[in-house]
């Protein structure tokens, strides 16, 4: 409770005994009783009254989120063109009036849920897309009063701004502005256009109006039912064709996959039988080179090829029969070591 309202609270309870004590007055003159200090009350009390209630009246308290338009019967144009700001002031009592505005933010919902919106209904805004399809369009306009020029709204719209410009000209501009798009571009790549330019629009309408735009929500977009049917078997379609692409590319990495194993066996068989090759060619050369040293080793000492077949019979052969064209045997040598015989004492 504020100073005003309390003045004026003084001010009706100072009435009331005033009528209380006229009314006691009044039955104790009545009955020839003595009345004159109450009667000197009365007027005290209805001096006190009149003071309070004047004051009271005179007296106008601005809360800090409000502005006021001073009403006037004197003057011309009938309106005070400065505001009042927030606070204590006075006015001519039973001359001016004052009408208070909210400058705090506002927000005003068109939803087809019912407990969201301004209206209690489905208010949301049906719009016609650039492709001919039904779209139906929930939002919200937050916006404020302008302090500047709260006296012109006041000459302008009274106290009816937000049914008579807010809604329909936020209404106006979406179905304007969304009819410009097809449905697929407002659902998806040129939604946070489509907010961006319906905001603008507004900005600029509402400030040649005395209000100020403080945002735009575009908070949901709805179909019709068909066009709903329509776009979940589309997306069905979609999923399975993407599901098909995928088996296929699986089928594709499995074919891929096992061609490289093909491929890597392939190979490591041509790399193994190349490996064979080249060790049968080292070792024919080897082998080669051997025959070539062993011959030049014969060429130099024939009867070295005699020693090796000899080293090659067994230990225990002495004596061994050549081929019929040879006329002769040949005697081997003694390879037993000759043990020396003892000699007997005389």
């Amino acid at each position: 409770m504020n100073i005003a309202q309390v003045i004026q609270f003084v001010g009706s309870l100072a009435w009331l005994l005033t009528i209380v004590i006229g009314v006691i007055a009044i039955t104790r003159a009545g009955r020839g009783q003595n009345a004159k200090g109450l009667s000197t009350l009365l007027v005290i009390f209805l001096v006190a009254a009149i003071a309070l209630t004047g004051i009271g009246a005179g007296l106008v308290f601005i809360e800090p989120d409000e502005i006021g338009v001073v009403i006037t019967a004197v003057g011309e144009g009938g309106i005070r063109p400065d505001p009042l700001p927030s606070g204590l002031h006075w006015i001519v009592p039973f001359v001016n009036r004052v009408e208070r505005y909210s400058i705090l933010r506002q927000t005003y919902t068109m939803s087809s849920v019912e407990v969201e919106g301004s209206q209690p209904r489905d208010d949301s805004i049906q719009v016609r897309t650039k492709d001919g399809q039904q779209v139906y369009v929930d939002a919200s306009v937050i916006f404020a009063v302008d302090q500047a020029r709260v006296v012109d709204l006041y000459r302008t719209w009274r106290g009816g701004y937000e049914a008579g410009l807010v809604r329909p000209v936020a209404r106006g501009v979406i179905r304007d502005i969304a009819s410009q798009y097809g449905v697929e571009e407002i659902v998806s790549s040129q939604r946070s256009e489509l907010e961006r330019l319906i905001t603008e629009e507004l900005e600029r309408v509402f400030a040649r109006n005395n209000l100020v735009l403080q945002d735009f929500v575009l908070r949901n977009i709805r179909f019709s039912e068909e066009y709903a049917a329509a776009v979940e078997q589309k997306q069905i379609a979609e999923q399975q064709a993407q599901q098909a692409r995928f088996v296929v590319e699986q089928k594709r990495q499995e074919a891929e996959q096992a061609r490289q194993i093909a491929q890597g066996q392939a190979d490591a068989a041509v790399i193994a039988a190349k490996g064979a090759a080249d060790a049968r060619v080292i070792q024919a050369e080897a082998e080669a080179k051997a025959l070539e040293l062993i011959a030049n080793a014969l060429r130099e000492n024939p009867d070295l090829l005699t020693y090796q077949y000899i080293t090659k019979l067994a230990p225990n052969i002495q004596v061994m029969l050549v081929p019929n064209d040879n006329p002769y045997l040949l005697p081997l040598p003694n390879l037993t070591p000759s043990v020396p015989t003892p000699i007997m004492p005389e």
